[in-house]
């Protein structure tokens, strides 16, 4: 998990998200997350064929 989030810190990780829920409504948010899901999943996916 370390490599993802690099030196990011909890304070920085809970300014992201409260941005994220200013921006995007609480709604659109699982929307979101459920397509870059779908996506990370894809694109291992497609490392792995190669």
């Amino acid at each position: 998990m370390n490599i993802i989030l690099g030196s990011f810190g909890t304070t920085e990780i809970v300014v992201i998200v409260f941005l994220a829920l200013l921006l995007f409504g609480g709604k659109k948010i699982p929307e979101l997350m459920r397509g870059l899901g779908i996506g990370l999943k894809e694109f291992k996916k497609a490392i792995e064929e190669e």
